[in-house]
């Protein structure tokens, strides 16, 4: 996810624009697939919810699978409509860790981004959070949108945001060079990182609170 730009080179669209647009994009699709898939559209939550056991592995390794082909598809796409010369310019899309940060500022990025969207999704659809609040379940992808928002006004300026790993690769495959392969461990392992923690805090600190119905 996000557009892998300096803050400098953000400022002509603007990083609030950008952030809207993947906030508002994340919170349609979740709304529209909820009932087809559960929402997958996201390696790291995948990979979280699995770890919590909500899934099972056969079906968390396909919907990875065809997230990043899903994510390739949709790269090409991008590519064909921007033209050579803007896409050229914009890098891609590819994900990078940007001048003035080192690799292990665009690692602590991607962890703390993917936890608090993975933290996020366990909380808005957590079922026994649904049995207490009714609203829950048909609200659950405004916060999931509007975490992703704010990870990306927070994360943009560092690694213009991946906490998507398929969204990543998808990019680098197409965009093809160095500048988007030579760093895109940090759009795996620090995505997968912040996904276990947040499977781990949700399972083992927040289930084991025990909470009263009102």
């Amino acid at each position: 996810m996000g557009v892998n730009r300096a803050p400098s080179k953000c400022a002509s669209v603007g990083i609030q624009g950008i952030a809207w647009a993947f906030g508002g994009m994340i919170f349609a699709l979740v709304y529209c697939t909820a009932g087809i898939s559960g929402g997958h559209i996201n390696p790291a939550v995948t990979f979280g919810l699995f770890l919590a056991r909500k899934l099972s592995a056969t079906r968390a390794l396909f919907y990875i699978v065809m997230q990043c082909l899903g994510a390739i598809c949709g790269a090409g796409v991008v590519k064909g409509f921007e033209g050579k010369n803007l896409y050229g310019t914009l890098g891609g899309g590819a994900n990078k860790v940007n001048d003035g940060y080192t690799k292990g500022d665009g690692l602590g990025a991607e962890i703390v981004g993917t936890f608090i969207l993975v933290y996020t999704v366990f909380s808005a659809t957590d079922a026994k959070r649904n049995a207490r609040d009714s609203h829950v379940p048909i609200l659950a992808p405004l916060p999931i949108g509007f975490a992703v928002f704010l990870v990306h006004l927070a994360t943009i300026p560092i690694t213009g945001t991946g906490i998507n790993p398929a969204r990543s690769l998808g990019a680098a495959i197409i965009f093809n060079k160095h500048d988007g392969w030579h760093e895109h461990w940090v759009f795996w392992v620090g995505p997968f990182i912040g996904a276990a923690l947040a499977a781990l805090y949700h399972v083992v600190v927040i289930r084991a609170i025990p909470f009263k119905n009102k």
